[in-house]
């Protein structure tokens, strides 16, 4: 894919466009926020501290550099974004609108670890402009991610410290390599995060092998921001940086070595996956269709058991005038939402949905129906194709899940939902208008897309 990376400056946001590369993608634009009239911004979302250097980064990696100033501010903090006029998010998607505009791209590289708050935005922006994010660094190990971004030549610096052990005079400017063994020790002692994701420092990547241009620094001053006598926070302000051409044998070399960390676990589990596909008849079966009766009987409710969970089965499509998968669809949600209506219950109870198919190429118009009916946070679903009797192009069975107590300080009325749409090492793909995984008290709920054999059996 053609891709426009989030940059900051630091060796996240690097990192991951190594990893962008080592999985056969092509960095083809950069894109970066940045504040107006300060050195930092009081921001949730970006990076702002060491701004000057971001014009260096379109010449060290020999493509164009888009920027926008921040205008916004922090306004919808909640778990969940929704678009918001003045919110810092906004200028996010205006930038990305005319990267997109302009060079067309695919996807967004973000190097985003641990920040649920980010993540979610750029999910946001990304789904609102049909872009697909990439944040391969997600959840990552830290300690391992640390040792390896080193490993990997990225050559980054220290240029904000704001925790308890770190020292503006002592340790600004300092590069990872020197500062990796002291952090383990911050980590172990005090819990601080080795990779920084709790604001204990922010870095400046100055070389990478990404890099045709490694950047130099010729003068810069340190900035005290606030003097505690604990955690001092202190960053540096560059006021002259200039490039320095690298050898392009050295640039060939280093990026030719990249190589996704987790390739091998992939290469296994897709030879796992092959395997599996060649051996379907040995494997035990969960269920089958035998007859046409056996998706002619109207859709069947179970009673609701004691902690508020109720089956809603055997819907599907045939009501449609449009024999199509998309017109099956829509009229499947129309008798799923006939039968809720009688049970007292609402899309948003819906926690589990099996869905079978006969077809796996209608994966894609059946989701585009399927995401209108849920909202931010979609129930868990497991996609299978199946041998359906003819005209019958889907079937789905729904778990729903309504509370059977009033909250109380004991029990708290919350459903949590896995729904990381970036592709990562971390979570499972995910390619359709569904979460990874749902909690409901201590029950999980999680996604899987298997393919049927021949004779209808699940497996």
């Amino acid at each position: 894919m053609k891709v426009v990376a989030l940059i900051s400056g630091g060796k996240d946001s690097c990192y991951n466009m190594m990893q962008c590369v080592a999985a056969g993608h092509h960095i083809v634009a950069l894109a970066n926020l940045r504040p107006a009239h300060k050195d930092e911004l009081d921001s949730y979302m970006y990076q702002t501290v060491g701004h000057q250097a971001i014009e260096l980064y379109a010449e060290a990696m020999d493509v164009p550099l888009y920027r926008r100033t921040i205008q916004g501010s922090s306004l919808d903090t909640g778990r969940d974004y929704r678009e918001t006029d003045g919110d810092e998010v906004e200028d996010l998607y205006q930038l990305l609108s005319l990267v997109k505009e302009k060079e067309g791209v695919d996807a967004v590289s973000v190097g985003a670890i641990l920040s649920d708050y980010q993540r979610v935005r750029v999910e946001n922006v990304c789904l609102r402009l049909g872009l697909q994010p990439l944040a391969y660094l997600w959840r990552r190990d830290q300690e391992l991610l640390l040792s390896e971004m080193i490993s990997s030549d990225v050559h980054a610096i220290l240029i904000k410290v704001a925790a308890f052990g770190l020292d503006p005079d002592k340790h600004l400017g300092k590069s990872l390599a020197e500062m990796a063994p002291y952090l383990k020790q911050l980590s172990q002692k005090y819990g601080v995060h080795i990779c920084g994701e709790g604001g204990e420092y922010e870095t400046l990547t100055l070389d990478c092998p990404l890099f045709k241009k490694r950047l130099v620094i010729d003068a810069s001053e340190t900035v005290i921001h606030s003097a505690d006598a604990f955690a001092p926070v202190g960053y540096l302000r560059f006021t002259a940086m200039h490039t320095v051409s690298k050898a392009s044998d050295v640039v060939a070399r280093a990026v030719a070595r990249a190589r996704c960390p987790c390739q091998n676990a992939i290469d296994k589990m897709t030879e796992e996956a092959e395997y599996a596909d060649g051996a379907g008849d040995d494997h035990h079966h969960q269920r089958q269709f035998t007859s046409d009766a056996d998706l002619n009987m109207p859709p069947s409710c179970s009673s609701r058991t004691s902690r508020g969970y109720q089956w809603i089965s055997g819907i599907n499509g045939l009501l449609s005038q449009d024999p199509g998968i998309q017109g099956q669809t829509a009229a499947a949600f129309v008798l799923l939402k006939s039968k809720q209506r009688t049970r007292i219950s609402a899309m948003m109870d819906i926690v589990l949905v099996h869905m079978y198919v006969r077809n796996m190429e209608d994966f894609g118009p059946l989701n585009g129906v399927y995401k209108n009916h849920f909202a931010t946070n979609p129930p868990a679903r497991v996609c299978v194709q199946a041998s359906l009797p003819a005209g019958h192009l889907l079937q789905m069975d729904c778990l729903l899940h309504k509370w059977t107590e009033p909250a109380t300080e004991d029990c708290f009325h919350r459903r949590e939902a896995l729904h990381v749409q970036s592709l990562s090492h971390w979570a499972p793909a995910n390619i359709g208008p569904y979460s990874q995984a749902l909690r409901v008290r201590r029950l999980h709920f999680d996604h899987t897309l298997r393919k049927c054999g021949s004779d209808g059996v699940l497996w």
